[in-house]
Order: C-alpha cells, then structure tokens, then sequence
C-alpha cells in the first residue's frame, strides 16, 4: 500500500531535502509540498494525504503551528496521520500534541533522524494508527518514573489500549469488561505510575508516553 505523504516546513533545506528522501521511495507518494500550515490544510481537501510531516514552529507566529494544525486536523481530517518535525526535545509539546489522544500521532526530532529508513518507519507508524515519540522526548518527560512491572497484566492491557488510542468503552468491548471496571484500572495505573491530579497535564498521555518509552516504539 502507497502512503500519501504531504510536507509542510518553512526551511526551503528541510522541504528539499524530505522531497529528495520521499520522492523516489516506492512505498511513498509526495502529493503535497509546502510552505507552511495553512498551505497545507488548504491542500488537504485537494490532494488527500494519508500522512503529513509538519514543523513545529511555522509562519504566522513561529511557536507551535505544527500542534495547532495537528490539533484541528483531528477534527477536520481524523484519518490523517500528523508527525510533528521538531528541533527541541520540550515534552510540552509533546503532551500537546497528544492531549486528543495519542492515535496517529508522532513527534520526531530532526537532529535525531539518521536514515531514510527510520523516516519510513515512522511514516508507515502512524499511518497504520500508531504513535511515535522520540524516546529523548519521553525521558525528559517521565524522569524515572516507576517501570511498568508494577502493573498487573490486566493493567498492562488497558494501557496498551490506551496507547493505540482507544476511548473507555472501546477498551471495554476489546478486553470483555464493562466501562466502570475499566475505570477503575485506569485509576489504578494512574496511581502506580505516580501520575498525580494536574490542573495542565494530561495523566492519561503520561501513561500512554511512559509506555511508549518503555516498549520501544508504537503500540500494536
């Protein structure tokens, strides 16, 4: 299956050098690139992308357009694949990135990207659905927090579930049990993983980036 791949970076370097990296890849299809965010949001409807690779810092503002676009393109084109190319290994930006679930969602950093084939893996990810986080990004976000062998196996389901992106009730139906038993072991990973209350951070992306740092890779 071809992937189509839009490109959104205002460095002319990153744009052309992603072009030459995707645009002989047979697995790959470069249908759209551009400029910045809103170029390519308007090039969505038009060339219909599977998968889009944004900056994390565009023209207006050059602070976070690439999570704000990814942010209304869970609304506008929930299919769509977001990667999130960034020069700092902020976890901020990470949990905003996620805060809408983590489905479909990577954030790469651009020092830390050595080959094409890494760059397909990633692409190929989160088309499937996966997340992808730099591990980097994850430690400096997790700080040491208490390894997942506290879990029970059927906490370690429910946050397997959570890390594909699954809503409550969707984790209810694919374990058997019912939406409050699940609650109570999200409660209880919570815990375990000493995610306290936060008024700004989201414990339920804590969870599912911890868990991302300790597999490895994406969630299956």
């Amino acid at each position: 299956m071809v992937v189509r791949v839009g490109v959104a970076d205002d460095s002319f370097l990153i744009r052309e050098a992603l072009t030459r990296l995707l645009g002989d890849v047979d697995e790959v299809e470069l249908v759209a690139v551009c400029a910045d965010g809103e170029e390519l949001a308007a090039a969505m409807d038009a060339q219909h992308p599977d998968v889009v690779l944004v900056d994390i810092r565009m023209p207006p503002t050059m602070t976070d357009e690439g999570i704000r676009l990814a942010t209304r393109l869970r609304t506008t084109h929930p299919r769509v694949g977001v990667i999130v190319m960034s020069a700092y290994a902020d976890p901020a930006y990470a949990l905003a990135l996620l805060q809408s679930g983590s489905e479909g969602r990577g954030y790469i950093l651009k020092d830390r990207l050595h080959s094409r084939a890494q760059l397909l893996a990633t692409i190929e990810a989160v088309s499937d659905g996966g997340s992808v986080i730099d591990p980097k990004v994850v430690e400096a976000l997790v700080h040491g927090r208490s390894p997942l062998d506290v879990l029970t196996p059927r906490e370690h389901d429910v946050l397997v579930e959570m890390a594909r992106g699954a809503s409550n009730g969707a984790i209810a139906e694919v374990l058997g049990l019912t939406k409050r038993a699940v609650e109570k072991h999200i409660n209880s990973v919570f815990a375990k993983l000493d995610l306290p209350l936060s008024d700004d951070v989201s414990r339920r992306v804590r969870a599912v980036l911890l868990f991302l740092g300790e597999a490895g890779g994406p969630a299956r």
